[in-house]
């Protein structure tokens, strides 16, 4: 994902025939403004990850994902 313009985003929705039904958690956050996306390839989450001296990549991520949890 590395469009951070919730216009451009409902946009892209629109054109692949997809509904914000589901996605509303997420589709706001990019209403209250998401930084541009750097392209790194080695990922924020994961550098983060590696300066805190953390475990698990899901510790730095803002929203992490697994078999219990997802949404925000």
């Amino acid at each position: 994902q590395r469009i951070h313009d919730y216009d451009m985003l409902m946009e892209k929705l629109a054109k692949r025939g997809m509904t914000e039904e589901g996605l509303e958690t997420y589709l706001d956050t990019f209403k209250h403004g998401m930084p541009p996306h750097g392209g790194l390839g080695i990922g924020m989450e994961r550098l983060t990850m590696q300066l805190l001296g953390e475990d698990n990549v899901r510790e730095t991520t803002l929203f992490p994902r697994d078999l219990s949890r997802l949404t925000p």
